[in-house]
């Protein structure tokens, strides 16, 4: 996988591996942007979370959290308590999930239009995928301009498992989708403040309906209940998407013609130049992006020792499936290529990597770079952008290591 990227231009020093214990060479000269730790958290855990681990959580505000990378471990699915929390609105009551199967859902768009109640649906299918999900201002700590929004670096995603209905067997149970549907249209639950204008605050995405094979309404997270600070009781899921289509609370789904006329699709999610507000016209955040990074060791990791050094992550191929993943200890000038570790959770979960090194004492640049089977590898650089959204790059990602 040595030609995933283009070598850099530029010139610094550097330390090297060539067969066994690490060396010092010339490479390029980059401007790092250390990423390796994550302040603590300042805040307490709103009430709707505090069954989060609060020491592997940063509270950015009472609607997001976010996992320190140092807590993300070597497993493949991350632990609900670890898993980020991001709304964008105040959540409902907890009164909704006292009677889960109660919940009710409207459903547009079909043969036979109907408004049904969670247990309904329970009886239409039963299907689970494994997927990462994951913010689109992953990683909009690294920006320069400083976007609104919660800075996060790489603790807005996770890899988890959401078990429901696939939405293609309701479809078939109600008469199949209507004729001229382009979309499909989730709709949360929250709860709409008086006197706003609905459509400036709603929470209601669209997805092309060519997703109706992979999308679920789930009611289960990693084994247990949907709790209600991940869309409990019940969630649409878009494996591949970013958070933001995974509908919460979803109390309407619709196949529809057109795109939601609500500001969250038309203009709040869309990637656009630095300066430039969001638009229609412009890229929604629709599909995730490949991506990796390192979660062992880290800089924070005080006692690195010289000799064999296990560099640990994890690597997704966002919408396709991951294909490799290469490590970099000189700061992109030379890659190797990586183990997988563990099993292969499908082609939206993310997978655990080790690649095993000879380090001397001092300095080492470590990055990853990962590519899918459609050949989309990480770059070197993110797309700068107003909001902060799609970082995937892997420079912003590396980290500077001490062996001691």
């Amino acid at each position: 996988m040595h030609d995933l990227m283009l070598q850099d231009p530029t010139r610094r020093k550097a330390l090297l591996t060539g067969g066994g214990l690490a060396t010092l060479v010339t490479v390029p000269e980059i401007a790092w942007a250390d990423t390796g730790r994550n302040e603590p958290a300042a805040k307490a855990l709103p009430a709707y979370a505090s069954w989060k681990d609060a020491d592997a959580m940063i509270v950015h505000s009472a609607n997001t959290m976010e996992l320190k990378r140092d807590h993300m471990g070597l497993g493949s699915v991350t632990p609900t308590n670890h898993l980020y929390v991001r709304n964008n609105l105040n959540p409902p009551s907890e009164d909704i999930v006292k009677d889960r199967d109660a919940w009710e859902i409207e459903i547009s768009g079909v043969g036979k239009p109907i408004r049904t109640t969670l247990g309904e649906l329970k009886h239409l299918g039963l299907t689970s995928v494994t997927m990462v999900l994951q913010c689109s201002g992953n990683g909009r700590g690294y920006f320069p301009h400083k976007p609104s929004g919660s800075k996060w670096r790489e603790g807005a995603a996770g890899c988890v498992t959401f078990t429901g209905v696939p939405v293609k067997a309701v479809v078939e149970a109600l008469g199949g989708v209507v004729s001229g549907a382009n979309y499909i249209t989730g709709t949360g639950g929250e709860q709409i403040p008086d006197g706003i204008d609905p459509k400036t605050v709603m929470v209601e995405r669209s997805v092309p309906i060519k997703e109706l094979d992979h999308v679920l309404l789930a009611w289960e997270i990693n084994g247990e209940p949907l709790p209600l600070a991940h869309g409990g009781p019940l969630r649409m899921i878009v494996p591949g998407y970013m958070g933001v289509n995974n509908i919460k609370y979803v109390k309407h789904l619709a196949f529809t013609a057109e795109q939601s006329p609500a500001k969250i699709q038309q203009s709040s999610y869309r990637l656009t130049p630095v300066g430039v507000k969001g638009n229609p016209d412009a890229p929604s955040m629709w599909t995730v992006p490949v991506n990796s990074w390192l979660t062992m060791p880290l800089p924070s990791d005080s006692a690195i020792k010289a000799g064999r050094v296990q560099l640990a992550g994890v690597a997704f191929g966002g919408a396709h499936p991951i294909k490799g993943i290469e490590v970099s200890i000189d700061g992109g000038q030379t890659w190797q290529a990586a183990q997988w570790l563990g099993a292969d959770m499908g082609p939206f979960a993310w997978r655990n990597f080790v690649l095993a090194v000879d380090l001397k004492p001092g300095k080492y640049r470590v990055a990853t770079r990962a590519a899918n089977v459609q050949g989309e590898a990480q770059p070197r650089e993110r797309v700068e952008n107003e909001r902060g959204y799609n970082n995937n790059s892997w420079l912003d990602r590396s980290v500077e290591l001490v062996v001691a």
